[in-house]
């Protein structure tokens, strides 16, 4: 299903991200502004999970729809196969830039791996992914529909945007001090969880870096207002 409703999450990062999104949205984009570099006045309107839609999370061809967005040069069925990612926020912003989003609020949540089973499928996703990190100038022997592939394949949808010319970001959200998942308390835990993913993938500068947000946020900014 390319909209997957979700209700209201209890815990987690999908928790948090649902109450930055509805409650603190101007906390999320200052932060990106911030790190993008983005003019003051860069009005950034989210467009999942949200409340009135059930908190609903989108992917495949409602992900694009959803952003208002075609892929003319390369088309997502031709680089990705059915059921792909469900993005935990995406968000435009005033002047067209696209934001994707993945949020992260325990080391363990790094760690994921391929599950598709259709041989076509798999070679969709390997011939994209490789595409990618050939683009990125990985010289890991690693595989990356292993171990930390939920953060390859949002790579490789970012490289898909920008291969169609669009104004698309990714950002990674780290929520600390989750109190229910024990995760990272300080950004020190998180850029060491991160830099070792990085080291394992191969990817330090690379051309799409400048494009990549790493935001943190302390959940008690959340839980101070919010009273669930």
């Amino acid at each position: 299903m390319d909209r997957l409703p979700r209700s209201l999450v209890e815990k987690g990062s999908k928790k948090w991200i649902q109450r930055l999104i509805n409650e603190k949205p101007e906390l999320l984009n200052s932060e990106i502004r911030s790190e993008f570099n983005l003019p003051g006045n860069e009005e950034i309107r989210w467009l999942s999970p949200l409340k009135r839609d059930n908190y609903a999370e989108y992917s495949d061809q409602d992900f694009l729809d959803l952003l208002e967005i075609e892929l003319a040069k390369m088309p997502l069925s031709n680089f990705w196969p059915r059921r792909g990612p469900h993005w935990d926020a995406l968000g435009r912003s005033r002047s067209g830039r696209l934001f994707l989003v993945e949020a992260k609020s325990h080391i363990g949540e790094l760690i994921s791996t391929m599950k598709a089973t259709d041989e076509d499928s798999i070679g969709k996703i390997r011939r994209s992914l490789s595409m990618t990190k050939n683009f990125l100038n990985s010289n890991a022997e690693t595989d990356w529909s292993r171990s930390f592939y939920q953060y390859t394949n949002r790579l490789a949808h970012l490289y898909l945007l920008r291969h169609n010319q669009l104004p698309a970001y990714l950002v990674f959200i780290y929520f600390m001090k989750d109190p229910d998942m024990n995760g990272p308390k300080t950004v020190e835990e998180w850029r060491g969880a991160i830099k070792l993913l990085h080291s394992y993938l191969g990817i330090g500068r690379h051309k799409l870096k400048k494009i990549i947000a790493d935001v943190f946020i302390d959940v008690d900014c959340l839980r101070r207002d919010s009273a669930h």
